[in-house]
């Protein structure tokens, strides 16, 4: 037999054992232990172990409650369950931006859960959101065998402080022009909480007008905000985008903006800056160019002005102390030392799927995308995978760790396929538009 026909014959024999229907496990066993730094771990076994442990890492908590987590959630944890996947997971030391212990709390979960268990013969990391960038340094570290990075901010720190930096910016210069709005050094709740209540009041009252409907699509492609909200809209629908877009604001401004208060403290300072910054280039490497300047020429309003005075004012200067602390423990390298998936949707307000786009061109440059395979869902929200969804990107990375080729795994239609055979999804061919901010 040849090698390319024992190969496939592999893969056949991989791909019909991976979309059998479950049978269900007996009672798995939870087991639970606490790390030296206090972080706090649990994992479910079941009685018919496969071999194959995930290690779940789980996304941003505000606090104060940090419970361990080992599957997205308890519909994919039955699945896997079900299918003889053995689970484990951490709380991190502490809530909020936990980068500075998530990944060695996830490898000394690891290695407790294995001493309780016995060796695991491969494990995958899957991570969700902030635990998306925990999965995908763990990709780096070459000390799990396959890695699922779903909706993660694989941009990193320092891109995600600036993103949502250019957009608030924006909003404030334009819709607040004079006042003194705080943009960066959260320390206190109450600090935020001033700055979410001066740029909510204007982006609403800005939406009753065309120059502040303009205003509002300036500034929500500088933050990446989908440009639609229930399903895909004809590319010329430039209103209905408007309205997704000030939705997508309205909803996720409260959120990222308190959360800053946590990187900031744990960072020690502030990684956000655009001194320096040209607001009229990166707009015009955006994909949603189109639909500002077709909303600015409808409200008679001169976008190149616009663009003009947000560079004129960027006058923000990054913390040296935290910018350095970011870039060593919450920025991926692209250096891959294993098999990574993404998943992402397509519409994501909070870890936009541009980054998808800044991430692949990392792992480019560090000449290891044989590595990396990108795949996309068509769906609204942050996070919205189905637990088939889930298991099919699991099954994937399986096949590019056992085989050493991902073959045709991690292709949307082998992936809505195999999916299928489980449950819901809703895979498509996609390519995300460029990522603008990054510095």
């Amino acid at each position: 037999m040849t090698l390319t026909r024992r190969l496939g014959v592999l893969l056949l024999a991989l791909a019909l054992a991976v979309v059998l229907p479950a049978a269900p496990a007996s009672a798995a066993i939870r087991l639970t232990g606490t790390l030296p730094n206090g972080a706090t771990w649990i994992a479910d076994v079941p009685a018919r172990w496969n071999g194959t442990l995930v290690l779940f890492s789980h996304g941003f908590r505000p606090g104060p409650e940090n419970p361990p987590a080992d599957a997205p959630d308890a519909a994919t944890a039955q699945a896997l369950l079900d299918r003889g996947y053995a689970l484990a997971g951490s709380s991190y030391a502490h809530a909020g931006w936990a980068l500075d212990t998530a990944v060695a709390d996830q490898l000394g979960t690891l290695a407790a859960v294995e001493e309780r268990i016995g060796a695991a013969r491969e494990v995958v990391a899957l991570g969700q959101s902030m635990g998306g960038l925990v999965s995908a340094l763990l990709a780096e570290g070459g000390r799990v065998d396959g890695v699922l990075t779903t909706c993660g901010l694989v941009g990193g720190g320092v891109n995600l402080n600036n993103y949502q930096l250019d957009g608030m910016h924006a909003l404030a210069e334009l819709l607040l022009p004079g006042q003194d709005v705080q943009l960066t050094g959260f320390t206190t709740p109450a600090q935020a909480a001033a700055t979410v209540t001066a740029l909510t009041t204007a982006v609403r009252q800005a939406q009753a007008t065309p120059g502040g409907r303009a205003r509002i699509a300036l500034a929500a492609s500088l933050m990446n905000m989908p440009t639609w909200a229930t399903g895909p809209r004809p590319p010329t629908d430039f209103a209905q985008q408007q309205q997704a877009q000030y939705t997508w604001l309205s909803q996720t401004l409260p959120f990222v903006i308190p959360s800053r208060v946590s990187i900031v403290s744990v960072a020690g300072g502030d990684s956000g800056w655009n001194t320096g910054v040209d607001y009229a280039r990166l707009v015009h490497r955006s994909a949603q160019l189109p639909q500002v300047a077709a909303l600015y020429r409808a409200a008679g309003l001169d976008l190149h002005a616009d663009l003009d005075a947000l560079t004129r004012a960027a006058d923000i200067a990054p913390d040296a102390t935290a910018l350095a602390w970011m870039r060593r423990t919450s920025t991926p390298t692209g250096e891959l030392r294993v098999p990574e998936l993404t998943l992402h949707t397509i519409a994501d307000q909070l870890a936009p799927v541009e980054y998808q786009a800044d991430y692949a061109l990392r792992v480019a440059r560090a000449g290891e995308s044989a590595l990396l395979r990108q795949a996309y869902v068509q769906r609204v929200g942050h996070c919205a995978f189905t637990p088939a969804e889930y298991l099919a990107g699991l099954f994937a990375v399986q096949q590019r760790i056992r085989t050493g080729a991902w073959s045709d795994a991690a292709r949307p239609e082998r992936l809505q396929e195999v999916a299928s055979t489980i449950g819901d999804a809703a895979f498509a061919r996609y390519s995300p538009p460029p990522f603008v901010n990054a510095r």
